[in-house]
């Protein structure tokens, strides 16, 4: 299993920096950025300033969209970054959230999704793609390699991360939710002749280590209460799209009964006003909470699943000591261990 770390891109820019850094000392394998241009920093400006001051580690958007941001732009983007460091990027997408609603728009269709996937994906490999009856090709491009993962929540959606996305994300670290969606994925995969065992299963959520008292872990909650509201954006367009009584789990449906509204200015933030209707069971179960043993046997109950990374979200007032704790503790218990002598 590989490891990532998700951030929101708050200012000042050098912090961020600075935890992508932390990030590669600590083992980490990949470094995720919102990209909300709106409410943050543009990403693809830090991203070369984060790639410019690490060595290794692999950098992209959880998630970009194909809604703000035009294909061709998009992938050139990427080619050039790889040219400049190295294939060290990865492109996550899915059809937008608040990067489009901030300006009051909407997210794309599933169509639109699947389209962008194809001509971000070509382009930023070095090949050439159809676009409008004519040719296109990225000349100054050589051996540009990107994977376009897709992150999805709805059936049809699902479906289309198995059939077009090179890897499937799934923003919720609940091991049934997480059951259900990656055997869904898996089954569009082989439905469309694709080998599913190809494909990358992230799942990304919040990870906070605590101490082990009571009062630690309801520190923690009231830390990452705000992934559930998040997550609650889209679990209320699949409930509009689907009733509550379709083939989606009810452990993702039924907590939103309570949801009011959601504030995009209090996106991704610790102790925003309007996540009152999360539980704590929900904190709980979407969220990787507890000791360094409790996150220990979530993860190895997430590798069971054939899950190939866990990214975790940093948005709280814990970064730097959750990421010694995991490159100290979680991640070698949990990666499998290399002889020097057999």
């Amino acid at each position: 299993m590989d490891f990532g770390v998700v951030v929101q891109i708050n200012p000042p820019v050098p912090r961020v920096v600075r935890l992508a850094q932390l990030a590669e000392e600590h083992s980490f394998d990949y470094f995720w950025t919102y990209d909300s241009h709106v409410l943050w920093h543009e990403p693809y400006v830090v991203h070369t300033q984060i790639l410019a001051s690490t060595a290794q580690i692999t950098v992209g958007p959880m998630v970009t969209n194909p809604a703000t941001r035009d294909w061709t732009v998009t992938a050139s983007t990427f080619a050039t970054l790889n040219a400049m460091f190295g294939n060290r990027t990865i492109c996550g997408i899915g059809r937008g959230d608040s990067a489009v609603r901030v300006t009051n728009g909407k997210p794309t269709t599933l169509r639109q999704l699947r389209e962008s996937v194809h001509v971000i994906r070509e382009l930023a490999n070095s090949r050439s793609v159809e676009i409008e009856g004519s040719t296109i090709r990225f000349p100054w491009s050589r051996n540009s390699r990107l994977d376009v993962w897709v992150a999805a929540y709805g059936p049809l959606a699902l479906k289309a991360a198995g059939e077009v996305g090179d890897g499937f994300i799934l923003q919720c670290a609940d091991v049934d939710i997480a059951a259900w969606m990656i055997s869904t994925v898996r089954k569009a995969a082989a439905n469309a002749g694709r080998d599913p065992d190809n494909l990358a299963f992230c799942v990304a959520g919040p990870m906070y280590v605590t101490d082990g008292t009571e009062e630690g872990r309801r520190h923690a909650y009231d830390q990452c209460r705000w992934f559930g509201g998040m997550v609650g954006n889209h679990v209320a367009d699949i409930v509009a799209k689907y009733g509550t009584d379709g083939e989606v789990p009810r452990a993702l449906t039924d907590y939103i009964a309570g949801r009011t509204g959601y504030d995009y200015n209090s996106h991704g933030r610790a102790g925003n006003d309007h996540v009152d209707f999360v539980p704590d069971e929900i904190v709980d179960r979407f969220c990787v909470i507890g000791t360094a043993e409790e996150h220990v046997a979530r993860l190895e109950r997430l590798k069971a699943l054939g899950v190939t990374q866990f990214a975790g979200y940093l948005d709280h007032d814990n970064k730097e000591e959750t990421l010694r704790v995991y490159g100290e503790r979680i991640i070698p218990a949990v990666r499998e261990q290399v002889r020097a002598k057999a």
